[in-house]
């Protein structure tokens, strides 16, 4: 792991951080105790921290969108962090984090640190110029980890401010396995063999698809990812960047065969809701709770991305494996083998340059942070420290490499890359309007006027 620049120890402390780098460093005598709290696997690890500096008491505020068991498993990947450098990472999840991330820095009240999970409202917040630039440490690392198109992301008019955080690779198809060998379905290698498909399972007396748009102030969201995946497996990639960068409009006639292809599939009484209820549940369905009649039989299929794989179970109870309790396909393009995909992921803004947050800022950035939370399950990173073989699953392993595979056509979500009040507003509300059986025509009308001029 590559620094710019070593974070140095606050003078008024040094001496308190000595203390506390030797206590990590584990030359305690074979049986000697350990300080409350401590684990011996964590104190040899320190050494690897020694450049952070370390800190008495210091805390960081980080303010994201990741909720529940993911915000568990976020907080455990930088305890040892934690532990070694006497930094308190606060860390708080609300899913009112688009709204209010705005709100907080108007009132003068932002974090030190924020997850943001669109480069869109990324470069909005950069725009009232209140995120700082990030700093050497991170930039160094970006450069050595990360692809030029992942640290475009997370730069807004020339100024590298954000570096990626996780990733995910979306356009997964969720199944479970028993049920289609029973019936003999098969996955499908075309969009056309995916529509041949979903017919054959409603024929058979089992809804094909399960869907849930909800997500608090952020609902509408699961069906943008819908809307992206086709626009990029139909036209391709020069007509999706032309769409997200508005160079042809909102409601061009090939983003209009997008949404009804969609609306082909989530819009038919008979191949939705199942185990849920009709057509209209799908925008009230919350995306976290969608999926999991996939578990029961109630429904055949699930679109949503790897990251999903953390929502089957609290406690890894469902096996994810090609035989195991449920599994996943890429959905495929017009044409067999298309290794075309959309993806997703988070950047890590600061609002604070204090030496805490900066170091913490710089952590991560770091490869080490990266394989550290990937190796507690359910995500992945497109940092290229990042070992393959750390991913829970050999889907999500499969998902490493697709990322991390030159011949993969990648586009980040296109919502996630507009204006956010576009991607982030009435292209989510826009498609809860379409959804509850609004037709695409006005809906995309109504979204292209509302692009900022």
């Amino acid at each position: 792991m590559k620094h710019a620049r070593r974070i140095a120890v606050p003078l008024g402390i040094a001496g308190v951080a000595a203390l506390a780098l030797t206590g990590c460093v584990g030359d305690a005598e074979p049986g000697a105790s350990e300080a409350p709290g401590s684990t011996g696997a964590a104190a040899e690890g320190c050494e690897a921290y020694a450049d952070y500096g370390t800190f008495d008491g210091a805390e960081v505020s980080v303010y994201g969108t990741i909720l529940d068991e993911e915000a568990n498993r976020l907080n455990e990947s930088w305890a040892e962090f934690e532990e070694c450098t006497g930094i308190d990472v606060v860390y708080e999840g609300s899913a009112e984090f688009e709204a209010q991330i705005n709100v907080r820095v108007q009132g003068g009240n932002p974090p030190d640190l924020a997850i943001f999970p669109q480069p869109g409202l990324l470069a909005s917040i950069a725009g009232t110029g209140s995120l700082l630039p990030a700093p050497e440490a991170v930039a160094a690392n970006a450069e050595e980890f990360w692809t030029e198109d992942w640290r475009n992301y997370g730069t807004v008019d020339g100024t590298f401010y954000a570096a990626p955080l996780m990733a995910s690779v979306k356009g997964y198809v969720w199944y479970q396995p028993a049920l289609w060998e029973e019936n003999g379905w098969e996955v499908p290698t075309t969009l056309d063999e995916v529509d041949e498909l979903t017919a054959t399972i409603a024929e058979s007396g089992t809804t094909p698809w399960c869907v849930g748009f909800g997500s608090g102030e952020a609902t509408g969201w699961p069906g943008t990812d819908w809307i992206e995946d086709y626009v990029l497996r139909l036209h391709g990639p020069d007509v999706y960047d032309q769409w997200v960068a508005h160079e042809i409009p909102f409601d061009d006639p090939q983003i209009a065969e997008a949404v009804d292809r969609v609306g082909d599939l989530i819009k038919n009484p008979e191949y939705v809701n199942g185990g849920i209820g009709d057509v209209s549940t799908i925008a009230t369905t919350d995306f976290g709770e969608a999926g999991l009649p996939v578990l029961d039989g109630e429904c055949a299929m699930h679109h949503q991305a790897s990251f999903y794989e953390g929502f089957w179970s609290d406690d890894n109870s469902v096996t994810v494996a090609e035989d195991g309790d449920v599994w996943a396909f890429v959905l495929p393009g017009t044409e067999a083998d298309a290794a075309a995909v959309t993806g997703g992921g988070e950047f890590v803004g600061a609002f604070s340059d204090d030496e805490e947050v900066v170091a913490v800022q710089t952590f991560l950035s770091s490869d080490t942070w990266a394989n550290s939370r990937v190796s507690l399950g359910g995500v992945i990173s497109a940092n290229s420290g990042l070992d393959p073989a750390n991913a829970s699953s050999p889907l999500l392993q499969s998902a490493v490499e697709t990322l991390q595979d030159p011949e993969t056509t990648f586009r980040f979500d296109g919502s996630d890359l507009m204006p956010g009040a576009v991607g982030a507003g009435t292209f989510w509300s826009g498609l809860v309007d379409w959804v509850s059986g609004a037709d695409t025509a006005t809906v995309l009308s109504q979204i292209e006027q509302s692009w900022p001029q």
